[in-house]
């Protein structure tokens, strides 16, 4: 195995850490980094926001659920797919504004997303660790209140970034059977793969060094994907010019 995919299969989410700080080099050279991801037609729909402050960290925390690592990061950025620049490329070009087309939202979204992964594979091959904060969607209005953003700019997940000061356990993933399909899509294994799944997954929350307890993989994503529908998240990118159409 190369370094790259090494860090990639050591992945742990992080969410404690030593209170060193980042040197700012180090950071724009993480973000520079992460800029060589991919981006549909260049148009690099995406920005980032640095917050500093500890005053609008402990806003956001509480709006993220109470997530204090928000607060105690070296360093968070949110993650925002960024049409604003797209739409004036438009005008000063004579193509007319943005209508909120389905498919812009999209590409913006996966632009936002694939900058944002390589960031924190970034991070994490200089020896920080992160988590991805995708509880800023809780009240996406009051965080683009704080931060400020404009229209065709909506916040997609924030980014805590820091030297750790804990060594999570390596959640097994998926095996790659599972979601590798060949030719045409298997649903007709869907029942045997997660059962197969949860014990193991089960078994690994049992034996794990710290926060053991007894669940699997169908019980916590069950309940990640049905308590957290956001009902609210339409109606704010519609007002912020997405998906109207």
């Amino acid at each position: 195995m190369n370094p790259v995919t090494e860090a990639q299969l050591r992945h742990r989410s992080i969410r404690q850490y030593s209170g060193k700080p980042i040197e700012e080099s180090l950071l724009v050279s993480l973000i520079q980094s992460a800029q060589g991801a991919a981006s549909s037609s260049f148009v690099q729909a995406y920005s980032l926001v640095q917050v500093s402050s500890s005053e609008t960290r402990a806003k956001i925390a509480a709006l993220a659920g109470g997530q204090k690592w928000i607060e105690s990061a070296a360093e968070f950025l949110v993650i925002c797919a960024d049409l604003s620049r797209v739409e004036y490329c438009c005008e000063q070009q004579g193509m007319g504004r943005l209508e909120g087309y389905a498919e812009h939202f999209l590409t913006a979204t996966v632009d936002a997303s694939l900058m944002a992964q390589n960031l924190m594979l970034a991070a994490e091959s200089e020896g920080l660790g992160a988590v991805f904060i995708g509880g800023i969607r809780n009240d996406p209005s009051q965080v683009s209140e704080l931060l400020e953003l404009p229209d065709q700019v909506y916040p997609v997940f924030g980014l805590c970034l820091g030297w750790p000061d804990a060594e999570p356990d390596l959640k097994p993933r998926l095996p790659v059977d599972v979601i590798l399909h060949r030719e045409k899509y298997d649903a007709s294994r869907c029942e045997q793969d997660v059962q197969a799944y949860d014990a193991q997954m089960q078994a690994y929350y049992q034996a794990r060094g710290s926060n053991q307890k007894l669940t699997n993989w169908s019980a916590q994503t069950a309940a990640a994907v049905q308590q957290k529908k956001r009902i609210h998240m339409l109606s704010f990118l519609q007002d912020r010019g997405f998906l109207k159409q």
